[in-house]
């Protein structure tokens, strides 16, 4: 059971990310939903990359016929991190726009208020 226990994490967070996405009307829980799929996607990605006792690439010293963690899913994880904020911080920066200029973060009220 504690092998599965980070897949099984993956499933809830990207679960309810796509809960969030698809049934919340409020634009801060949608941005969170989309953060929820991101973390289950890095976690995903690290979970697969998992070796027992193994270790990590960069120590030179290791002895002979030791295993070695693959780096690429730590390195797309790192970079995963990194756009994520960025895009994070543009969404929820449009909803301060989106706020300032109808006064609601509510999606269903922006609709109404299009004309």
């Amino acid at each position: 059971m504690i092998g599965n226990f980070p897949f099984i994490a993956v499933i809830i967070l990207i679960g309810l990310g796509v809960y969030s996405l698809l049934f919340k009307k409020n634009l801060i829980k949608i941005a969170i939903g989309l953060t929820l799929i991101e973390s289950g996607v890095n976690l995903f990605l690290i979970a697969l990359g998992f070796r027992k006792g193994a270790v990590a690439p960069i120590y030179t010293q290791a002895p002979e016929g030791v295993k070695m963690v693959l780096p690429t899913p730590q390195a797309l994880c790192l970079t995963s991190i990194v756009i994520g904020v960025a895009t994070t911080a543009l969404i929820l920066s449009i909803v301060m726009v989106i706020y300032q200029k109808y006064g609601t973060i509510n999606t269903d009220e922006i609709r109404r208020l299009r004309g």
